[in-house]
């Protein structure tokens, strides 16, 4: 009975999971089981985030498609934990608990970091994109009614549920559509001492690197992308860009 409870907590996390990966297409979470020995070698990274209250943790293992498309994007590469973090606090607050940072461990390791036995869920669309592991612990408090999402496959004998043997799709920046990036305009630089930074008033005039009517920079996780005019929109600013730069112009 207890495991029957934990499996329907575990598939529930997974459905508000899958809700807040990056995607190309609607992902759907498989049916919650004890983790086969091949399921991480199907899976190219790993993280895993404590949780509070009554303890345990949540572990996700990331496909190979979307770590590929983190370490390769226009914008640089991208933090793995800041993209996964969101579906680490879905599933975390499924199961009624708040999550910690997400952090990156190594996958052979994955079993020792669970630091328990623990119930694997397979997330895909029309291939695995991710599997939300749940500690026993973590799901074991706070039993929820199974979802009615549609789940991926039945278990075979030799392949965990959702995972499916063959050519897969090829996946790239479109997985990333849905990421949210900081974004910041810079109207310009200056330097100073210690000395004058601890001078500063209310009323004092820094004097910026950039002249008057000089285009504002628009940066993307600190990388400089485009280039633009402040404007005010509705009693707020914003920027009208007028130009958008290559790569390597924005290097």
């Amino acid at each position: 009975m207890t495991d029957i409870v934990e499996t329907q907590v575990t598939e529930s996390a997974a459905v508000a999971a899958a809700a807040a990966l990056p995607s190309v297409d609607a992902l759907t979470a498989g049916p919650a089981e004890r983790p086969s020995p091949v399921l991480v070698s199907a899976f190219a990274a790993a993280v895993v985030a404590d949780l509070g209250g009554a303890g345990g943790r949540i572990g996700l293992l990331v496909a190979p498609g979307l770590v590929a498309a983190l370490a390769d994007t226009p914008l640089g590469e991208l933090d793995l934990t800041a993209v996964v973090q969101p579906a680490i606090d879905a599933a975390a607050e499924q199961l009624g608990r708040s999550a910690a940072g997400a952090r990156v461990v190594d996958l052979g390791a994955i079993d020792a970091e669970m630091g328990e036995t623990y119930i694997a869920s397979v997330i895909a669309d029309s291939a695995p994109v991710a599997a939300l592991l749940v500690s026993d612990t973590a799901a074991a408090p706070a039993p929820v009614a199974a979802p009615e999402a549609p789940f991926v496959g039945t278990a075979p004998t030799s392949t965990p549920a959702g995972l499916v043997d063959g050519p897969r799709p090829a996946r790239g920046i479109e997985m990333l559509h849905g990421v949210i990036m900081d974004v910041t305009v810079e109207l310009g630089r200056t330097q100073m001492s210690v000395r004058d930074l601890l001078a500063l008033t209310p009323g004092t005039v820094l004097e910026l690197d950039r002249a008057a009517g000089s285009p504002a920079d628009l940066l993307v996780n600190g990388r400089l992308i485009a280039r633009g005019e402040v404007v005010v929109v509705d009693e707020d600013f914003g920027l009208r860009v007028t130009e958008i730069l290559d790569d390597n112009a924005g290097a």
